[in-house]
């Protein structure tokens, strides 16, 4: 699931995926377990609402990496 981050048009960060999710940009979204609920419950919950599959990864570290930065991400998204 994570080669598909790696490869595809993406973005990373709670602001820039809420506006990929509301554009209609956004094909996944994906969610750290470590991360902190308070930060990812209102992408997740606007995913519902936009019916966006969410898939999780166990840590923000992991995510960061896949999405080929050097700090740990709690969100990203993968773009259409």
């Amino acid at each position: 699931m994570l080669t598909e981050l790696k490869q595809g048009s993406k973005v990373v960060g709670v602001k820039q995926t809420k506006r990929a999710v509301n554009d209609g940009k956004a094909a996944r979204v994906f969610l750290a377990e470590d991360a902190d609920p308070r930060v990812t419950a209102p992408v997740e919950a606007l995913c519902a609402e936009k019916q966006i599959p969410v898939e999780r990864v166990p840590q923000m570290k992991e995510l960061g990496s896949a999405c080929g930065i050097a700090v740990p991400s709690a969100v990203a998204a993968l773009l259409h």
